[in-house]
């Protein structure tokens, strides 16, 4: 007899873990708004007793995220910054220490800087583009390593075989914000990564219609954690949500390949324009870090950051653009431009920002679904104006 062969990522996508609702054959999970459940024996523990601790449209998105990362659990939280509050707090005391990619998300900074602190945890940032920096940050009561690779939104690269190996070494738990390249580019576990995070509002979900988080982890112990914080602060993701997310999840392929064709191409057109100074793309060839976002990943994703020559033109060019969406958040089937000086990394003081590069300058593009000729056009008719 011939052994069937393993399902490709294509088809696990949407054949894996919650393909089809086992008690009727319905090729669509159905939504289960249930508050609480009927107990048939108190004196035996049953699956599901209260929705904050299990719901079962949850279990199945759960079980799916888990599969997509090849994590062990997987954990659905009602926003991107629930998970990372969930995933961090989850392992850290007071007197516990973090070291924490320079270059990150504005909601993850002020987290780590104005938040975390109230409770006598300490954050250093440190440039993980370089282990030997991330080496220098590390204190003995350092405890976690929080990396996001791509960074938001400079697109900087870290190796994340040699900072697990480090976190190894120093009995350190590594996380990463998996965000920009989903799992369907990156799935960080596999490379030795404790847990994976995402806002998935935004690549997973795809169509900008729901506020997600979720956390992937690659152990039991860690698994344990996380579903103590989840079920003991209740920042669990709704079951309409959780329907939504496996919906987009189906189309995550097909999706991210689409736009990361696309986004190739606009980078390379931006990289060729007069009005601008830099274009940030792991797809071009002289990105820093390219050649350790290839060994470690599929994909180089459908984020492009750039900077244009005057703030009068991007004051123009944001006011102009017409088929691109000026926004916050990014990885919907629609294309988005956003100001991470005034949008995403609002949050972070002028000096900092400044510091990394998110400058006045600076726009961040999330690479929808439209025609490349289309994004290009309105790009240059609005730096044009």
């Amino acid at each position: 007899m011939n052994q069937r062969q393993p399902l490709h990522y294509d088809s696990l996508v949407l054949h894996g873990a919650a393909a089809y609702d086992e008690a009727t054959g319905a090729l669509s999970i159905p939504i289960y708004p249930a508050s609480t459940y009927r107990q048939k024996d108190v004196s035996k523990r049953q699956e599901f007793d209260y929705g904050r601790s299990g719901n079962p449209t949850r279990k199945a998105l759960e079980a799916t995220l888990a599969m997509l990362e090849g994590g062990n659990a997987g954990f659905a939280f009602a926003s991107g910054m629930a998970s990372v509050h969930a995933a961090i707090t989850a392992l850290v005391k007071t007197g516990d220490h973090i070291v924490a990619t320079r270059d990150c998300y504005g909601g993850t900074y002020r987290f780590l800087t104005d938040f975390l602190p109230r409770f006598g945890v300490a954050c250093t940032f440190a440039d993980t583009t370089n282990p030997a920096d991330t080496r220098a940050a590390l204190r003995p009561e350092t405890r976690v390593l929080f990396l996001e690779s791509p960074s938001n939104p400079m697109l900087k690269i870290t190796d994340l075989s040699a900072h697990a190996q480090i976190a190894h070494e120093h009995g350190i738990v590594t996380m990463i914000d998996n965000t920009f390249l989903s799992p369907y580019y990156l799935r960080p576990i596999s490379h030795g990564i404790d847990i994976s995070i995402h806002s998935a509002t935004k690549f997973l979900g795809g169509h900008s219609d729901l506020i997600a988080g979720a956390v992937i982890t690659r152990t039991e112990e860690h698994a344990n954690a996380v579903r103590f914080v989840q079920n003991t602060c209740g920042g669990v993701l709704s079951p309409e949500n959780s329907w939504l997310l496996l919906r987009g999840i189906k189309t995550l392929g097909a999706r991210m390949r689409c736009q990361q064709e696309t986004a190739v191409k606009v980078a390379e057109w931006l990289a060729r324009q007069a009005w601008v100074t830099n274009t940030y793309y792991p797809g071009l060839t002289n990105h820093p870090g390219r050649d350790v976002l290839l060994r470690q990943a599929t994909g180089t994703g459908c984020v492009v950051s750039f900077t244009v020559d005057t703030p009068q033109r991007l004051g123009r060019l944001l006011s102009s653009v017409r088929l691109l969406s000026v926004a916050v958040s990014l990885g919907g089937v629609e294309s988005i431009l956003s100001y991470p000086a005034r949008m995403s990394h609002a949050a972070m003081p002028a000096a900092v920002r400044a510091e990394l590069g998110i400058t006045d300058t600076l726009l961040r593009l999330s690479v929808g679904l439209e025609a490349v000729e289309d994004i290009v056009d309105d790009l240059a008719q609005g730096a044009a104006q």
